[in-house]
């Protein structure tokens, strides 16, 4: 139990990250963005903060609390995975838009959502895997801590990866559109990794399952370029995501 005392304090890190990224899409356009934005938005914050609130308790001599934050937090989890599935129309419905209308979306091309939305079932099926195994290992305080924390490096990435495109498209506007869009995810899923690889090493859980797992998504998402580019893929995600 001591080991995890600063546990929470490390869960700020991931959630300052996360809101930094968000900041500019969600809060520059708020009353534009589809109520499943907002309820996805909400459900992820909160998620976050359940995971720096909960080791607190866990840690602090508040077990009563933490086991009944822990059924609130299990039913959270389930509205974070929901809602992200719940967005998934509006990456195909903006790849199609790209395709109509390209001048206005510049160097972001249909393929670029299409392989949003490939990464982004990954993602949500991990995080899925991750809270269900956190259940499962509840009686060992290692793995049911080590699985929750893993779920933060799980999905990260939109929140970050806009972040970061914003900043890179900002610097090379004036080249606009012919501006390259990976290198900003590579650097977000390289950021996602170290991050994640130090907090491993820090509560000695580098060769932990979930560690493995959260490294493996995390390079998976480096895939985006080509999962989005296959026709086979495009046509999957077309005939099974409707609005």
């Amino acid at each position: 139990m001591e080991k995890y005392k600063s546990l929470h304090k490390w869960m700020i890190i991931p959630l300052v990250l996360m809101q930094l990224g968000i900041f500019r899409d969600y809060w520059g356009d708020f009353t534009e963005n589809a109520w499943s934005v907002h309820i996805h938005y909400i459900t992820g914050t909160i998620w976050y903060i359940y995971l720096i609130i909960q080791p607190y308790y866990a840690t602090h001599g508040m077990l009563e609390k933490h086991r009944t934050n822990g059924i609130i937090g299990m039913f959270l989890a389930g509205g974070v995975g929901i809602t992200a599935f719940s967005m998934m129309y509006r990456d195909i419905r903006t790849a199609q838009l790209s395709m109509t209308e390209p001048d206005r979306f510049g160097p972001f091309e249909p393929w670029f959502f299409y392989g949003v939305a490939s990464v982004e079932i990954i993602m949500i099926l991990a995080f899925i895997y991750a809270v269900i195994k956190s259940i499962l290992t509840r009686k060992s305080l290692e793995d049911h801590a080590w699985w929750l924390t893993s779920t933060v490096f799980l999905i990260m990435m939109p929140a970050l990866g806009r972040g970061i495109q914003n900043v890179h498209i900002g610097i090379m506007i004036d080249d606009w559109p012919n501006i390259p869009i990976m290198p900003s995810l590579y650097l977000t899923q390289a950021i996602i990794i170290g991050i994640l690889l130090l907090a491993a090493w820090k509560f000695n859980k580098l060769k932990h399952p979930a560690t493995y797992l959260a490294v493996a998504i995390n390079l998976i998402v480096c895939l985006l370029e080509p999962l989005g580019r296959s026709e086979a893929i495009q046509s999957f995600l077309t005939t099974i995501i409707k609005g």
